[in-house]
């Protein structure tokens, strides 16, 4: 596959850094394996401290450390020596901790309730962000030049990745999306080409054979299209195309809303790209569902 042109690769932005300390690397135990591991070591009311602890692990970081020693009936100290034990130096390096974990797409909350109106405004910029700086028009040339376009998409991604399919069905023949239900992507990627076009979409927890596949595609000579968050820059060197969205937010759980606006714009980049033979595929399509009668 030929190197990528200046137009076709992402911008570099410069994230700032921080100096908090990180609890979870690479091989690091999470704060549930460390109270698994310790449990008989630790003492009754630390037990009882733990079990509090894996109840509320889902908000914990919006409890103060006093809060959780009072719902688990033992004292600051106990709760104190609990952090200890279980290799934290206090509850901020157990928030710490778990925000880390955030990060990696396990929805934890880490903030109280929910900012409606300030999570909104969070996703509007998000969204505003990606438009502004994606390479969408580089995207959309490949999508509409293409001979057939595969879109994949496994677990989280697989949503973003069929509806971009049906977006893109409607405006252009041959689309197909893979993997399909109790299958594999083996036999989908076998007999691709170059002139053909491959969506790879992988947000963050994505299975370990996403890599293995992702070099397969860009080896058969395919114009590949990476959408996915910051955590796929590995990756993005067998991409001609990357598409970055954020998914991270103050809540729990990852948000699509970047992702799917930015398939809404490719597949209306496409549209307007083949023109005549887009909008006669949707008559063809619109007068197929009426002689069906499968849409109201």
């Amino acid at each position: 596959m030929s190197t990528p042109s200046s137009s076709t690769t992402r911008t570099t932005t410069t994230r700032p850094t921080t100096t908090r300390p990180t609890t979870r690397t690479a091989g690091v135990p999470g704060i549930e394996e460390r109270i698994v591991a310790r449990q008989h070591e630790l003492s009754p009311q630390e037990r009882r401290a733990a079990q509090t602890l894996l109840d509320h692990l889902d908000d914990l970081a919006t409890y103060r450390a006093a809060e959780l020693a009072a719902l688990a009936g033992v004292s600051k100290a106990t709760m104190s020596r609990l952090f200890r034990s279980l290799g934290f130096a206090g509850f901020e390096e157990v928030r710490d901790h778990l925000r880390d974990v955030r990060t990696t797409g396990v929805p934890l909350r880490t903030e109280g309730l929910a900012d409606v109106q300030g999570h909104a405004a969070r996703e509007a910029a998000a969204i505003a962000g990606v438009l502004h700086r994606a390479p969408v028009g580089d995207a959309v040339a490949v999508l509409a030049g293409a001979r057939r376009v595969l879109v994949i998409g496994w677990r989280n991604s697989h949503p973003v990745a069929l509806h971009l399919r049906q977006q893109l069905a409607q405006v252009r023949p041959d689309v197909r999306l893979a993997p399909l239900p109790g299958q594999v992507v083996g036999e989908e990627i076998a007999d691709l080409r170059s002139g053909d076009a491959v969506v790879m979409v992988g947000f963050r927890r994505r299975p370990s054979g996403f890599g293995p596949v992702l070099a397969a595609v860009a080896a058969s000579g395919a114009d590949v299209v990476l959408l996915a968050d910051p955590t796929a820059a590995p990756h993005a060197r067998h991409a001609r195309v990357w598409l970055e969205c954020p998914v991270g937010t103050t809540l729990a759980f990852d948000s699509y809303a970047a992702a799917m606006s930015v398939v809404s714009v490719l597949a209306d980049g496409v549209h307007a790209a083949l023109g005549r033979p887009a909008r006669d595929r949707v008559s063809s399509i619109v007068s197929s569902y009426r002689r069906l009668g499968e849409v109201e």
